[in-house]
Formats: structure tokens, C-alpha cells, sequence
């Protein structure tokens, strides 16, 4: 979920960007101080240097500024590996398993000892988000295909490779992320296209 500011910010204008910002790095430094269900409001104000109002007018709760955080950068990390016009082709998918990976190494770092308990808050965000984008990528692939049928797919799919790419992290990223592709592989050929085609 993209998080926005109200209405009566004009998202370009210098200072929202400026004050949105010293809340996000105000929100990082924190989480390397404290565990995520420590940190308050006021914690984040007296870094930002802000106020209690100015950081509701960006942000609805610590939940959202967490989201913003984690969850809005996610996509840049999936098309960085895969353009927009893709099909679900097994390159895409081993693209796909590696945005993830290197989405959870690179939200690790920002967290660092704190991502273990924050990632479960921001999954579903970032599940949705997947979903999405595999869905489009089902729908040019099959494009003769029912939707709901897509749809199902697109969820199984999305699914599979967030909880993947996941445990790999959390258990201590054992092999690189083209070797979990490898090893997964197998349980994906239903949906994916030969490269031939």
C-alpha cells in the first residue's frame, strides 16, 4: 500500500520531501537503537526534529511510516530484474526470486537487528504488491486464460516466492539466490513459458 500525504501537501514541494525524509531517517535510526514495538511517536519527533502534527500530516501511525519504509521501495527492487513488459518466462521467475532476496538483504541492513520482527508487519503490503505484478505478467502470458484462474495462480505464485526468498534470508542465505531458483524450479514449470516459445 503507497502511503500519501494529505491533501494539502503538494508532494513535490522541497519541504514535504525534506520533512518526509528526516522522518524516514529519523524512523532508520531508531530502529537501530530500538525494537520496532519500542520506538514512539515522540521518539521520532525529538530526532526529526519535528512535531507531533507535522509527522501525522505524512504519516497516519508508525505502521504506516514502517510500510513506507519497507513496502514502497519493494517494487523498485522487482523492476530493477524485471521490465514491465515481461511474460512469466523462467528467466523472469529466477529475476523475480532475486528481487526478493535482494529486497530482504537490503531491508535487513536498513533495520538491521530489528527486520526478523518487522518484516511480518509489512509482508502482506508486499504480497499484494507481487501479486499484482505477477498477475500482469500471467495475464500476457495466458492471455486466453480465465481470470479468476489467473488470479489463483498469480497467489500461489507470489506466495511461494515471498516465503522462499524469506526463509532463505532468515536461515542464514545457505545458497545464492540463482541456486534457490534452481532448486524451485521444478514446482514453477506449470505456469512458466519455455524460453523456445
Amino acid at each position: 500500500m503507497k502511503m500519501t500525504t494529505t491533501p494539502s501537501h503538494n508532494p513535490n514541494d522541497p519541504r514535504v520531501i525534506r520533512t518526509r525524509q528526516l522522518i524516514l531517517d529519523a524512523f532508520m535510526y531508531m530502529l537501530n537503537k530500538k525494537d520496532f514495538n519500542s520506538i514512539t511517536i515522540s521518539d521520532l519527533t525529538k530526532v526529526a526534529t519535528i512535531n507531533r502534527a507535522t509527522f501525522y500530516s505524512h504519516f497516519p501511525d508508525k505502521f504506516g511510516l514502517l510500510d513506507a519504509l519497507l513496502s514502497d521501495a519493494f517494487m523498485d527492487y522487482v523492476h530493477r530484474r524485471v521490465p514491465e513488459n515481461a511474460i512469466l518466462t523462467e528467466e523472469t521467475v529466477k529475476n523475480l526470486i532475486h528481487s526478493l532476496c535482494d529486497y530482504h538483504e537490503s531491508s535487513s541492513k536498513q533495520c538491521v537487528r530489528n527486520y526478523e520482527s518487522v518484516a511480518p508487519l509489512v509482508e502482506k503490503n508486499i504480497i499484494v504488491e507481487l501479486e499484482k505484478f505477477v498477475l500482469q505478467l500471467l495475464s500476457k502470458t495466458y492471455a486466453q486464460e480465465d481470470g479468476r484462474s489467473l488470479e489463483q495462480a498469480a497467489t500461489i505464485i507470489s506466495w511461494s516466492i515471498y516465503e522462499i526468498t524469506y526463509r532463505w534470508f532468515i536461515k542464514g542465505k545457505i545458497e545464492t539466490p540463482i541456486e534457490l531458483f534452481h532448486n524451485i524450479a521444478p514446482f514453477f514449470s506449470f505456469w512458466i513459458v519455455s524460453e523456445a516459445n
